[in-house]
């Protein structure tokens, strides 16, 4: 099998992610007579062969179930055993954009790791482009080696076990692309210079600590680059939750404008002397608000029995045409707090959800 081809059913000797839950991924290699065995139960490798991936795969105590999907390189980065520190996908797909990576593209990376990045490059420049990727521990480099195989994918990789700080790449001008995953990558950059084809060609260090990028700097510039810039790539997961809102309230406006307009008394004033308009005036203006719209507000919360609270005036206030005959109607999506006093909240996203009477 290949991470940067496809196939429809489960083989023998294919890699397959096993989905357990959101936050759990495994891989495993298919093998005749084998089981999986973990938390949900026993899984014989040979109830996964021939079926399609994305299957369900159930236990042997037919009780529970996990899915068996196929490889790709952002799977990987969730399941892949780790040797080092790895790149995840939020980086990953940062690094591939501003290198310019695409099919035909030839890349230099250093230091190959747990090879998480290299399956998303090699992936992106196939089928005619080539990582050549550098790793100094010669035991991780050779087990780079056989995950490359085991997936496919030694004819678009080469592995070389070189410090690339110390000895450099020894490669000239043949990369579109050097990416740079080192403690001193400075020591690297004269060596990275002459691996890339010439004018237009990209670098790019990857460095957990300021102190790593500010050296790196200094030294590509004087280099003579150009351009340089520093990223920080962050990822912001949202949930959600289901709730039902019971005995939801508002305020309305019942003329259905902006009940936060300055009294003509303050129209009037200027912006320095604004603060002299007096407290009291204010506070009897939002009284006779108050008293105006008490009535229309319990016709808007409607019968107690009602479960979600009829909010026409809404409608209004995002049209400015009457809101149609509702039944019920029930805020959905996310809504932001106004600053107005008497119409309290406004809707984004989906809005809200009104049932007309048939």
């Amino acid at each position: 099998m290949s991470f940067a081809s496809y196939h429809d059913n489960i083989e023998l000797g294919d890699t397959v992610i096993l989905y357990l839950s959101p936050t759990e991924l495994e891989a495993i290699t298919i093998k005749r007579g084998g089981v999986e065995r973990n938390k949900f139960g026993d899984f014989p490798h040979a109830n996964m062969i021939g079926k399609p991936f994305g299957s369900k795969i159930y236990a042997m105590n037919k009780r529970s179930w996990i899915m068996a999907l196929y490889p790709t390189p952002e799977l990987w980065t969730r399941a892949l055993p780790h040797r080092t520190q790895i790149i995840y996908s939020t980086d990953i797909s940062l690094v591939a954009m501003y290198l310019n990576l695409k099919p035909g593209s030839v890349v230099i990376e250093s230091g190959t790791g747990s090879a998480s990045l290299s399956h998303a490059i090699i992936r992106t420049v196939a089928p005619t482009g080539h990582l050549h990727t550098f790793e100094y521990h010669e035991q991780r480099a050779q087990l780079a080696r056989q995950d490359f195989e085991a997936h496919g994918l030694s004819h678009l990789v080469t592995v070389r076990c070189r410090d690339a700080c110390k000895e450099g790449f020894g490669l000239e001008r043949v990369a579109d692309a050097v990416f740079l995953d080192l403690p001193s990558p400075w020591d690297a950059v004269e060596s990275a210079t002459r691996a890339l084809k010439g004018p237009g060609a990209k670098l790019c260090s990857f460095s957990p600590c300021l102190e790593q990028v500010q050296k790196t700097c200094t030294r590509l510039r004087a280099l003579g680059y150009q351009d340089i810039i520093t990223y920080v790539g962050l990822i912001r997961h949202l949930s959600f939750s289901h709730t039902k809102m019971q005995n939801f309230v508002i305020r309305p406006n019942p003329k259905g404008t902006n009940s936060n307009k300055r009294t003509a008394e303050q129209s009037e004033a200027t912006d320095g002397d604004a603060q002299s308009v007096q407290p009291s005036a204010k506070r009897e203006n939002i009284e006779a608000e108050d008293e105006e719209t008490q009535a229309s507000e319990t016709a808007v919360v409607g019968n107690p029995g009602v479960k979600w609270a009829p909010i026409e005036f809404a409608t209004e206030f995002m049209t400015g045409r009457p809101a149609p005959s509702v039944r019920h109607a029930r805020p959905h999506g996310i809504f932001d707090l106004c600053d107005t006093p008497m119409l309290s909240y406004c809707f984004r996203g989906d809005g809200l959800i009104v049932q007309n009477d048939q």
